[in-house]
């Protein structure tokens, strides 16, 4: 039996749907959702994602404003745009897509957006409160997740876990999001030894450490949720993901797919945060 395909491109629209009528309530009352993007550069990735984060916004009503700098922009330059953004009332969400140049301190960046604008979920003062179940903004990626599951009626509580992967982005609040909703989460890295003795017993699989196919069919437990937050591009231009797709086709309940999986959710939630801030702001 094949594992129910989990598409990321049906939920986000369908919730995109749903926030399209959000936004249209607030422009009646004379609303009017801000997301501002920074980009540093022309890493040619980051300008695909930050023109699909601008068509997203677009497609829904929130206005989006694009900032673009030099690549060897000073790291003050970034700073005053970033304070500016702050202050603007007409701003709800702030975005600055990394990765960024080596001469440009990441932290100090991620720390200058304001709590309430940080759409992103990256500010420790979000992690902190997402850390003691108070969280305004969760970080896209693993809030889409959490959707997806959501969606699927895939059950949480109770269940085993593991987060392949602890990147602040995508690993270390996935196992927070899922610890919250009552499963018990094992998290795993490259220096785990005998990866599979933790995948074979996982009720859900989430994979995120960007190395092609390196989770297959004999690592993954019979009807187990398998969610692939990889992306990665082989040699001969095609995109593939962390899970060996074609094989835990076999043996897995519910699978992403790559492309069209975790991807649009992630842009999603980010709309969903710029949205919440803009509602939290008027309350």
């Amino acid at each position: 039996m094949s594992a129910v395909l989990v598409d990321g491109k049906l939920v986000s629209q369908v919730l995109r749907d749903k926030m399209k009528r959000r936004v249209d309530a607030m422009l009646d009352r004379g609303v009017k959702p801000g997301l501002a993007v920074i980009l540093v550069g022309e890493n040619a990735a980051s300008q695909v994602y930050v023109r699909n984060k601008v068509a997203a916004c677009d497609s829904i009503g929130i206005q989006s404003t694009e900032i673009r700098l030099p690549v060897d922009v000073p790291e003050r330059v970034v700073l005053e745009n970033l304070v500016q953004l702050n202050n603007d009332p007409t701003v709800n969400g702030i975005l600055v897509q990394l990765p960024l140049p080596a001469h440009i301190n990441e932290n100090k960046i991620l720390e200058t957006i304001s709590p309430e604008k940080d759409v992103d979920g990256f500010h420790k003062v979000n992690v902190g409160a997402m850390v003691t179940g108070n969280a305004k903004f969760y970080p896209c990626t693993p809030h889409g997740i959490m959707m997806l599951l959501d969606f699927y009626g895939i059950p949480i509580e109770g269940q085993h876990a593991v987060v392949i992967g602890r990147s602040n982005i995508v690993g270390k609040p996935m196992a927070l999001m899922l610890l919250e909703k009552g499963a018990t989460v094992s998290i795993c890295t490259s220096k785990t030894a005998d990866l599979s003795m933790f995948t074979r017993q996982a009720d859900i699989v989430v994979v995120a450490v960007g190395k092609p196919n390196m989770l297959e069919a004999s690592m993954i437990k019979k009807g187990a949720a398998v969610i692939d937050v990889g992306i990665n591009r082989l040699e001969n231009g095609s995109l593939v993901g962390d899970v060996d797709y074609q094989s835990a086709l076999t043996v897995a309940g519910f699978l992403t797919p790559v492309p069209g999986g975790v991807g649009p959710m992630t842009i999603t939630m980010l709309l969903e945060n710029t949205i919440r801030s803009s509602e939290m702001s008027r309350c």
